[in-house]
């Protein structure tokens, strides 16, 4: 379970967040606002990229401001661009990347970096070099880099925005099929309508929270 508790944040003096109080625990939970509302910094606060100026926030109980290590196995983040997520030139060697540095042993390394790849239709891509790969490849290798990694939860930062009509649907049928539970940030109002939960986040507060087809069609409205 995810818990919020009077948590604030600011940049540069600025404030970002304000007073957020809430608890997450459905499967599937989306979060909306306009551009400059805090939503992405909502989800960076999740796996400990962002801590709190105030208030605490809790993973299964665990503070994000005392142990970051920890949070940051349970809680796989999915950056909006691939390529500021994939560190590796080739597309096994970055699966590899965070399996070494957790000391996995190399025989299960190619296992698990076998079955990434193959929950996505990618095994034919283990050598390719990742500037060859189209957008929608970049994605999906970096949800697989993640994955790998087995964490318990997975956050998306606006995962589809960069893609045309077809490599979007291929990532929203990945994260539909993901057996984790998953907060995903996006202005893809499609592709978060079936999920269980919206939060939508407005000058850094959270302006309405509840089922899909009660706050979807009050954002629509305040985006008018």
């Amino acid at each position: 379970m995810i818990v919020l508790e009077a948590v604030s944040h600011e940049f540069d003096g600025r404030p970002v967040l304000d007073g957020i109080d809430c608890a997450l625990r459905e499967r599937r939970i989306g979060i909306v606002g306009a551009n400059g509302s805090g939503k992405s910094t909502f989800a960076r606060l999740l796996n400990g990229l962002v801590l709190p100026k105030t208030g605490r926030v809790l993973i299964d109980g665990v503070d994000t401001r005392k142990d970051v290590k920890a949070i940051r196995r349970k809680v796989g983040f999915i950056f909006q661009n691939p390529d500021h997520q994939i560190v590796m030139p080739i597309v096994g060697e970055d699966l590899a990347f965070g399996l070494k540095a957790r000391k996995i042993p190399k025989a299960e390394i190619d296992t698990r970096i076998d079955a990434a790849l193959s929950r996505y239709d990618l095994g034919h891509l283990r050598e390719r070099p990742v500037h060859l790969l189209s957008g929608g490849e970049k994605q999906l290798v970096a949800m697989s880099a993640v994955l790998v990694t087995e964490p318990e939860l997975v956050v998306f930062d606006e995962p589809t925005t960069l893609l045309d009509l077809r490599n979007r649907n291929r990532v929203a049928d990945a994260i539909d099929a993901l057996p984790h539970p998953a907060v995903v940030v996006s202005h893809d109002l499609e592709l978060i309508a079936g999920f269980e939960r919206v939060l939508m986040i407005e000058d850094g507060r959270i302006a309405a929270d509840g089922l899909p087809g009660e706050v979807l069609p009050f954002y629509r409205e305040r985006m008018r």
